[in-house]
Order: C-alpha cells, then structure tokens, then sequence
C-alpha cells in the first residue's frame, strides 16, 4: 500500500478568484484532499487532468470543474505523481510508449495497409460471390438496351461460336456491341461484348473463336473482379460505379490485367479451341495482323484498341501457331453463310443504336 502524505499546494476553486495557500493530503489510494484554514475539498485522483507546466510548477484542471486550478511543485513524491496524469505532448498512447516507437509502430502499420493493398485484388477477386459481381456489372454498365446488335441468324452464329470455346454448362453471356473500335471487352457479371470493329477486322471465324475464348477465359478465371479492384479500388465492392454505360463500357474495354491473367486466358481459349476441334492458326493470323496495322511489329507502341491493353501480340501469335497440330485438318467452326450473318449483324438489325460518346 502506498504511503499517505501531505504536500504544499496552492489552488483556485473554480467558483472565485480567490487563490487558495494550504495542502494536499493524499490517502494513498485513490483520494485527494485540499485543506486550506477556511475551505476543505475531497475528490477522486482521476478527476484531474493535466493543464500545463509553469517555471517550478504543474498546474492541473479537474474534468467536473473547468475553471478549477491546483498548482503543485515540480518536485512530486513518486506515489502522488503515478496517480496523477502526465503531460501530454503528442497524445495518449504515444506520450506512454515515446514518440520513436510510436512512429516506428506507425511505419510498420502503413506498409502493412500499403501491402494489404496491393495484395488485396489478387486474393479477393475471385472470392467475390457471383451474385455481388453480376449487381456490380449492372451498376457499372448498366441496360445495354439496343446497342447491342441482334438478327436471328446473327444470334444463331453467335451463339454457336460462344458454345464452341464455352463449354460450361452455365454459359457466358456474349453480344455484339455496336462501336467501331477493334477491341472486346469481358464485363463483371459473366458478359462478354465483341465490338463490331473488331467483328468487321476478323477475316475467319476462327479468328473471332480466339478473341472470344480469350474473354471468356478473363470471366471463367474470374479475372474481371481483380482487375476491377485493382484499377478502381475497393469502393467499387461498397458503393458501386458510374452508371454511364459508355463511359463505364469505355473504362471497362481499356482496364487491364496482369500479363499472368492474359496468359491464362489465351491458355484458357487454346484449350477450348483444341476441344473443339478449331484451328488456332486464325488467332494467330489475328493477332499478326493486327500487329502490322498498329505498327507493333515495327517497335511503335499500339493504338488504341484490342492490342492496346494485352501482351505483344509477337508473342501470342507465336503460343497460338505452336498450338496447332501438324497435319490436322480441322473442322470450320462456323459455315460461310454463318460467319457472313455475324458480320453483318449490326448492318442489318434495323433497331440498333449507337454508342453516344457524348
């Protein structure tokens, strides 16, 4: 138990401005006692909070008293100065563990959000549920609505070619969005757009069976979701995303993946083309030739486009051509009159709009 003890202390009572001469009588415990000739006043140690430091003195407030002031000499006997409270400089907690240690503790709690951060969308992605995901499609795309081209044979193509490089039972959503751009895009939700300028670029369906798969591959390896965080954060899994379907459409086409994503979704398509029995020698012609329009292949950087935000094509067209078996004679995945209907889709679907860019 501590030890009792009495100290010379001068105090204003918060009521006056009567400046008290006395003493304060500790009880070893938890109780104060100012005692003065005229006045006597008991409260609790925990009662006090500390004011500010005086030449030769501490000045303490009381939380119950605003305008209460006790002043005591900077020389404090050891018990009496573990009840009371401490200056406080930087704050609580850093005053009691020291200003080094407390920024030393705040390094280590920054790198660790930092790598938190930038970790998070490769773990989380593909753990978000498949519900969150198609909601978060439709508030970040919204009703594409007649800017998606249809005809009955188009359709009937369409959905032949996606069954093809799809096998799973549930089957991905894909469409042709009605943009001239050459580019494809793999949305949250299980959707997949081929841009009609990439349709009218396509000189085999074979060629289109390797852009398709390849998206595909993005859903099915749940890569949208870890692009999606990674480019737009976390606040897209909290409060969604613009619902302007071009701008958001526009954002989705160039957001990128890892070059790990990319080439498991064209590992992802190959193996769905070699399934079903396609020729993957259209990819790579695909892929070639977009090269050389872009300047790829002469070292200048993409346009903007398909090419723009994957690997080099250089690359890929290379894994697509060793892909093929010698020899084989592969079946046509679409007929002539077929791959003729899915490029003529969005000329000849009589309701189909355009993307408004503005």
């Amino acid at each position: 138990m501590d030890e009792a003890f009495r100290i010379a202390a001068q105090w204003y009572d918060g009521t006056n401005a009567i400046r008290h001469t006395g003493e304060l009588a500790w009880d070893g415990r938890e109780t104060l006692t100012l005692d003065a000739p005229s006045s006597q006043e008991t409260f609790a140690a925990s009662d006090l909070r500390y004011g500010e430091n005086r030449p030769g003195q501490h000045v303490y407030h009381r939380e119950s008293l605003p305008d209460f002031r006790l002043m005591l000499a900077d020389e404090l006997p050891a018990g009496l100065a573990s009840k009371l409270p401490a200056k406080s400089v930087y704050g609580g907690w850093i005053d009691r563990v020291g200003l080094g240690k407390a920024a030393a503790g705040f390094a280590v709690v920054s790198a660790a959000a930092v790598a938190l951060f930038l970790t998070a969308p490769d773990w989380l992605g593909p753990r978000i549920p498949d519900s969150w995901e198609r909601n978060i499609g439709e508030a970040m795309v919204g009703d594409l609505g007649n800017r998606v081209c249809h005809t009955p044979a188009g359709d009937a193509a369409l959905t032949k070619l996606l069954a093809k490089v799809d096998p799973a039972e549930v089957k991905v959503r894909a469409g042709v969005a009605n943009m001239g751009m050459v580019n494809a895009v793999a949305l949250p939700g299980g959707q997949v757009l081929l841009f009609d300028g990439l349709v009218q670029q396509a000189e085999s369906p074979e060629e289109l069976a390797g852009v398709l798969g390849h998206e595909v591959g993005h859903v099915r390896e749940r890569h949208v979701m870890t692009a999606l965080i990674r480019q737009f954060g976390l606040s897209i899994l909290l409060a969604g995303a613009d619902s302007g379907v071009t701008n958001s459409l526009f954002g989705l086409a160039s957001m990128g993946y890892s070059r790990e994503a990319e080439r498991e979704a064209d590992a992802f398509a190959r193996a769905r083309m070699e399934e079903s029995d396609i020729s993957p020698l259209g990819a790579a012609r695909f892929f070639e030739r977009l090269a050389d329009d872009s300047g790829e292949s002469d070292g200048a950087p993409a346009a903007l486009g398909w090419l723009a935000s994957h690997p080099a094509s250089g690359e890929r067209a290379e894994a697509f051509r060793e892909a093929a078996e010698e020899g084989e004679d592969y079946t046509p995945v679409l007929t002539a009159d077929e791959f003729a209907a899915l490029k003529s889709m969005c000329a000849n679907d009589p309701d189909v709009e355009e993307f408004d860019f503005f």
